[in-house]
């Protein structure tokens, strides 16, 4: 009698070790997993940008910029119409600034406060291909920001509907000035590894003039009176500038 309680008494403590052990391989287990799960949520790129609401990004392109009067909000090649334009373009600001004694502006600046990849600003090159005009090699070339920096920015001439037109333009991408798709590209997976999702925007000022070499003095003048007629937000946006 007495060794069959015994035998029941030590079958119960190992029926209560193997249930112990049990409890807690799933709380390690437990663990293991919530600190993966914390982990991945912290690699988890995060937009940190906030959005800009459609008044406030417009009011911080200066109506008046050097010489130039903003005149009218047509008359720009636009990206095509379609749903992912849509997305990409919700700070989308189009205008065309006439001066007394210089060609007129025709500027265009899109912004985005996420990048995540898969929603990039469109370059220009898509652009004017997509309303009928051919376009020369693109070219880099560095332009004085007028606050005593440079920006690395393109060029190119897009001909076609009668006219020949020079378009000057930047993309920022977060802190970098990418020149290519995809430089543009990789400036969103860097930021992406630092966890971040970065901001990116498109600013393009061009003109019609026979030639580059007659339209790039004005286009330039024209970029870096801009930084200089916009507040500390309207720099840092459009240019990085944060000063």
């Amino acid at each position: 009698m007495t060794a069959e309680t015994s035998g029941d008494g030590d079958l119960s403590n190992l029926e209560t070790g193997q249930k112990t052990l049990v409890n807690r391989r799933h709380l390690v287990m437990g663990g293991a997993f919530c600190l993966a799960a914390g982990l991945a949520y912290a690699r988890t790129p995060q937009v940190i940008f906030p959005v800009v609401k459609k008044d406030d990004f417009e009011k911080l392109i200066p109506e008046t910029i050097g010489p130039w009067q903003f005149e009218t909000s047509s008359g720009v090649v636009l990206p095509p119409p379609d749903a992912l334009s849509d997305r990409l373009y919700d700070n989308l600001v189009t205008r065309v600034y006439s001066a007394p004694e210089d060609p007129p502006i025709m500027f265009l600046t899109a912004y985005s406060n996420t990048q995540d990849g898969v929603l990039q600003v469109h370059r220009p090159e898509i652009c004017y291909p997509a309303g009928g005009y051919e376009l020369t090699p693109t070219q880099p070339v560095t332009i004085e920001d007028g606050l005593g920096s440079k920006i690395q920015a393109n060029m190119f001439t897009a001909t076609g509907r009668g006219r020949t037109e020079h378009v000057l333009y930047w993309t920022r991408i977060g802190n970098e000035f990418p020149l290519a798709w995809s430089q543009q590209r990789m400036a969103v997976i860097r930021a992406n590894l630092r966890g971040i999702i970065p901001d990116g925007v498109l600013v393009r000022a061009s003109l019609i003039a026979p030639t580059m070499d007659e339209a790039m003095p004005h286009l330039s003048r024209f970029a870096a009176q801009l930084n200089k007629g916009m507040n500390k937000q309207g720099r840092a946006l459009l240019s990085g500038i944060k000063s």
